[in-house]
């Protein structure tokens, strides 16, 4: 998903000739250049993109470190930025997602960490708002039939908001059924735009997991008339969203890791380097050392993945953001199992 930089050029004028045609040559270029440095709305809505651009990076690097609060700041400068745009909504919506991991899920779950803990938060009403006003925004924008390709996508990042939060929480048909909705705009967007890797990722996630449904479910699906999946097409554009992504690459990335360390792919040391990456480039963030320390023990490093684990729980000791007591309480019940007889406090 890229966002052009407008930038103005200027061309060197040489006169010649007669003094009074140079005057009116010289007055010529005079005006041109005027008129050259007023903004158009072209040039204006260019800008608009750059701006959001920069905020939505901006904000994605602070929610890759565990700062979900910070990068909200900067998703709502997006929406006073471009309050027509369904970006800014949409990005906040995704920080409220993590917020919602971070409170809700089961970092230790065997299955790679995605699997909630509780069935409802205080904040599932304030998602819905947000991935509501990002799929009306987008809706309005392809009516009026602006940037086809861009507010597809978005309608799609939408709904695989959705799909992802009915993920968490189990609800599989469901699940299947949001994907379905997020699978046909992400379609259209790459249909108009075949270079919009970012749609890769829904895409990827969508076909991994259907195919990966228990059979129970796959006779729902079939009736609900939601399509099949391919498990390895879905690695392949995980992958491809991980490499060549715009907004998504992080998170394709954590995805990818996902699907590698579960038990139907069984790639640990392939998960383990994914979650070393994003340990070095957000290494405010104790999740992804919590995350290495479990591929660790799945390895049978018991004794690289117990240090791992004490260096979380140290590292978090104390501390008073969301991410920091979610992965403090995870790494603290870890090592209360390793080490039953060992006095681990709070």
């Amino acid at each position: 998903m890229g966002f052009g930089v407008w930038k103005k050029k200027q061309n060197g004028l040489a006169i010649a000739g007669p003094p009074l045609l140079a005057g009116l040559l010289l007055w010529v270029g005079i005006s041109i250049g005027h008129s050259a440095g007023l903004p158009t709305a072209e040039s204006q809505s260019r800008d608009k993109e750059s701006q959001n651009w920069n905020y939505s990076r901006r904000g994605i690097d602070l929610l890759m470190d565990g700062d979900a609060g910070t990068a909200i700041g900067v998703f709502r400068q997006i929406q006073q930025n471009d309050p027509k745009s369904p970006l800014g909504y949409l990005l906040e919506a995704q920080a409220v997602w993590w917020r919602i991991y971070y409170s809700t899920a089961n970092l230790l779950d065997p299955d790679v960490f995605d699997v909630a803990r509780q069935d409802i938060s205080p904040e599932d009403s304030h998602f819905s708002d947000l991935t509501n006003v990002a799929v009306t925004r987008s809706q309005i924008a392809l009516r009026a039939g602006e940037d086809v390709a861009r507010n597809n996508l978005y309608e799609g990042m939408a709904y695989a908001l959705q799909a992802r939060l009915l993920g968490l929480r189990g609800k599989d048909l469901a699940t299947a059924r949001a994907g379905k909705k997020m699978r046909i705009f992400l379609l259209a967007a790459l249909k108009v735009d075949p270079n919009l890797v970012d749609a890769n990722l829904g895409l990827g996630i969508y076909n991994y997991y259907i195919d990966n449904l228990p059979p129970a479910i796959k006779v729902l699906r079939v009736l609900g008339n939601v399509p099949g999946g391919n498990r390895d097409l879905g690695l392949q554009q995980i992958q491809k969203a991980a490499e060549h992504g715009d907004l998504v690459r992080e998170e394709a990335r954590f995805y990818l890791a996902k699907n590698c360390s579960g038990d139907r792919e069984k790639k640990y040391s392939k998960a383990l380097e994914i979650f070393q990456q994003l340990a070095r480039d957000h290494a405010r963030n104790s999740l992804w050392v919590l995350l290495c320390a479990g591929m660790r023990l799945r390895l049978g490093q018991t004794r690289d993945g117990d240090r791992l684990y004490r260096k979380v729980y140290q590292d978090t000791q104390g501390k008073t953001s969301e991410t920091d007591r979610a992965v403090h309480r995870a790494a603290r019940d870890r090592l209360v199992r390793m080490h039953p007889k060992e006095k681990i406090v709070y």
